[in-house]
């Protein structure tokens, strides 16, 4: 059983995959605790606010309520929509075993993406598209595992003053190519932005800006 927080399709809107219709996953419980995170309802795994697949299904607003799903259910419910790719997101993805979903998507032909902060070992069939958002000096106290960074396929790192970036090159970095490391502008700052493009230019990385906010979807 999974706890999920909400299922709904877009494109993702960030880094490698940008423009790629999606099947998102959210799942729920977070310990990272980033004070920039705009999606602060799922840290908390409250039984209290369990509900219904259904009611977890219909809900429109950001709400800390969530469902217990099996993977069976959770292959049914992406397969009712149109897209045929499937991220997996949070939360915090990698706190739960994910082989068992991520094998059995793969299993029916998706392409599967899970974001994660580096944080939690990574649990996933090993054809997983990872992607890596390394959250670093956080309120949770949780280090950026080694081991997470060597899975990954791609680095996504928020950035929104220089100090970010200079925690982003203390990192052993050394097996994701350059051209998939990504600077992310926190809030799409003015500041933060023109900061990502000049350190991307200087290091060979690229800029992930969060298309989907400006296209105005999900």
């Amino acid at each position: 059983m999974l706890p999920i927080n909400e299922v709904f399709e877009t494109i993702q809107g960030e880094a490698c995959m940008t423009g790629t219709p999606s099947v998102f996953l959210r799942l729920q419980a977070c310990p990272v605790g980033c004070p920039w995170c705009d999606t602060k309802h799922t840290w908390a795994l409250d039984p209290a606010r369990q509900v219904a697949v259904a009611d977890m299904l219909a809900k429109t607003d950001d709400a800390d309520t969530w469902a217990a799903m099996e993977v069976d259910e959770l292959l049914a419910t992406v397969q009712a929509f149109r897209a045929r790719h499937v991220v997996i997101t949070g939360g915090e993805p990698a706190l739960y075993d994910l082989v068992p979903l991520t094998t059995l998507l793969i299993a029916h032909s998706y392409s599967v993406q899970i974001e994660t902060s580096g944080t939690h070992p990574i649990r996933v069939h090993p054809d997983t598209w990872v992607t890596v958002s390394p959250k670093l000096d956080m309120p949770g106290g949780l280090p950026v595992l080694p081991e997470a960074l060597a899975r990954a396929n791609e680095v996504k790192h928020p950035v929104g003053k220089p100090a970010d970036v200079e925690r982003l090159l203390g990192l052993d970095l050394g097996r994701v190519p350059r051209s998939l490391i990504w600077l992310q502008p926190i809030s799409q700052s003015p500041k933060a932005t023109a900061l990502c493009v000049d350190e991307a230019t200087r290091h060979g990385w690229r800029v992930s800006i969060q298309t989907h906010k400006f296209l105005g979807v999900r």
